[in-house]
């Protein structure tokens, strides 16, 4: 497998059952997503964009097919090396910011240091450090809600990027913004590619947003239809 890509889906299926009625998001999807870029992922509602990221991100498992991340078949992963694979390997970004409002910005952010169990001197730093680049210096103190709709956004980020994953899913990460904070965060999301070398795998319905991509992804019926800069 090519050490360029960073994702690679093969023949993946995810089908979902009420009762006796079957349901298929994923119809047999072949992706390579290479690394360093910004990836964007478009089509209709219900064409499978949320379910691709959410099984790349090992939030759900494939009804069959493969899913290698850094070459490492994440399907067949459980229990502890999922969960080391989800909180070490992948932040996640999504259309709700999913703030704790009784906690400062600061709390927010080193909420998955915490967990991780890092030492709080180097917690402070790590925060601090990511803050400062999501251009969110001076608000450590604030509460989410004290914060613009962009602001709340780009702390998410942080809290996403604080553990220094190399991969990033963020499903419609701008679809509560305005057109301009919309911009600011795709511009973030850029720069993290350009200036930080990470992979981001964005799911969005503003198709304006794509000049920003690298390679457009558009789905239809649960299976990619068109790969675009690729």
């Amino acid at each position: 497998m090519s050490e360029e890509n960073h994702v690679v889906l093969k023949d993946v299926w995810k089908v979902y059952k009420t009762g006796k009625v079957e349901w298929p998001a994923l119809r047999g999807v072949n992706l390579s997503v290479r690394r360093k870029t910004l990836t964007m992922v478009i089509g209709p509602s219900g064409s499978g964009k949320s379910t691709l990221l959410n099984i790349i991100g090992g939030l759900d498992k494939p009804t069959s097919g493969s899913v290698f991340v850094n070459n490492v078949d994440i399907s067949k992963l459980n229990g502890r090396k999922l969960a080391d694979y989800r909180n070490n390997h992948v932040g996640f970004v999504f259309q709700s910011y999913n703030l704790l409002n009784y906690l400062t910005v600061f709390e927010n952010v080193e909420l998955p240091l915490i967990i991780k169990g890092v030492p709080h001197r180097e917690r402070k730093e790590l925060v601090l450090k990511m803050l400062d680049m999501l251009g969110l210096k001076g608000m450590e103190f604030k509460r989410p809600l004290e914060l613009s709709g962009g602001e709340q956004q780009r702390v998410a980020i942080a809290r996403a990027l604080v553990n220094a994953p190399n991969l990033i899913l963020a499903d419609e990460p701008t679809g509560n913004l305005d057109s301009k904070n919309a911009q600011i965060v795709v511009e973030v999301f850029k720069n993290l590619v350009v200036e930080h070398g990470k992979t981001v795998l964005m799911v969005t319905h503003n198709v304006e947003l794509t000049r920003y991509a690298d390679v457009i992804v558009k789905m239809r019926d649960g299976n990619v239809v068109e790969v675009v800069g690729d």
